[in-house]
């Protein structure tokens, strides 16, 4: 289920040959086919954050603990956004059987939809390995390189057209993604992994 038609058209498509497919345009709607309907073995959840007519929606996490009270036996596939293992251990932890980001290709789609169907955990096999150190953002990768060029918070503040209490709140981000102590161990980090020259 997506709330966007054109990614619920090609998830259909990848999966059509091979089983029969069921849409819903949301959260709302899908919880309320596997409550009155009940007979499925697999539910591809949208975990972005999105809106589903009428207001917020209910977050994918919430969702998945809710199908997963109602049928038990549901095998979950949460379609994440991006390949980053806290994505993946939020659904996981949740109670879905697999992840896969949107960055997947068809085979590890099927792949994860025969692994959720034989009560498998699947995780995508962009997401970095357990106890890897995470990916940082673009927008932290700037600011790390400006302070790695020994600019204070201030000039990266005005040179990328942000507060610096937003400067801050991303190298506070950038410290816990990377497990980094303070700032020079961040730019330590990022040399050595080679996130920043």
């Amino acid at each position: 289920m997506d709330v966007h038609p054109l990614v619920r058209l090609g998830v259909r498509k990848v999966l059509a040959t091979d089983f029969e497919v069921q849409e819903a345009a949301g959260r709302e709607e899908a919880l309320d086919l596997v409550r009155d309907i009940g007979d499925f073995d697999v539910a591809i959840l949208d975990m972005g954050w999105r809106r589903n007519g009428e207001g917020p929606s209910i977050s994918g996490t919430e969702t998945i603990r809710e199908m997963r009270r109602t049928a038990p036996v549901l095998g979950i596939v949460a379609h994440g956004d991006r390949a980053e293992r806290h994505l993946a251990n939020a659904a996981l932890g949740a109670g879905a059987t697999a992840y896969v980001a949107r960055t997947a290709g068809p085979d590890q789609l099927r792949e994860a939809v025969r692994a959720a169907i034989a009560e498998e955990r699947f995780i995508d096999e962009d997401v970095p390995p357990k106890g890897s150190r995470g990916l940082i953002t673009r927008r932290q990768r700037e600011i790390l390189q400006l302070l790695a060029d020994g600019e204070p918070t201030t000039v990266a503040a005005r040179q990328l057209g942000l507060s610096e209490e937003t400067v801050k709140t991303h190298m506070k981000n950038t410290l816990a993604r990377l497990g980094a102590k303070n700032r020079s161990h961040a730019v330590a980090i990022g040399l050595r992994e080679s996130l920043i020259v």
